[in-house]
């Protein structure tokens, strides 16, 4: 499965992007997608996850802030930020995990000024 994300972009700091992850496939017998990033010089790392259940969880850093969701009949998975930061910037990446392999979309850049 290919996974396309959009919706990355500048925001000041306070405001709020709503990124799109769109697999080339049904996702609805997907169980598990996720939303990671990486910053410059820094590991990946994990942000929002979500269960073809609608079971989510959430990185403490953004717990409050981000809301994942899925739209099965879209093959889509969103990833709502609000009060972002100007540490939120990371280029965003999609997952899904199928059969014990990971699938990676190509990242959208997500840049928060002050």
């Amino acid at each position: 499965v290919q996974l396309q994300a959009s919706g990355g972009g500048l925001v000041q700091a306070g405001g709020s992007l709503n990124l799109s992850c769109t697999a080339s496939a049904s996702i609805f017998s997907i169980y598990y997608m996720a939303w990671y990033r990486q910053a410059p010089g820094k590991q990946r790392e994990l942000v929002a996850t979500i269960t073809s259940g609608g079971t989510t969880d959430y990185a403490a850093s953004v717990k409050g802030r981000f809301t994942i969701s899925r739209d099965n009949a879209k093959n889509t998975v969103y990833l709502q930020m609000n009060s972002l930061k100007p540490e939120d910037t990371s280029v965003y990446y999609c997952n899904a995990k199928i059969s014990f392999t990971d699938f990676w979309g190509q990242g959208t850049l997500v840049t928060v000024s002050s």
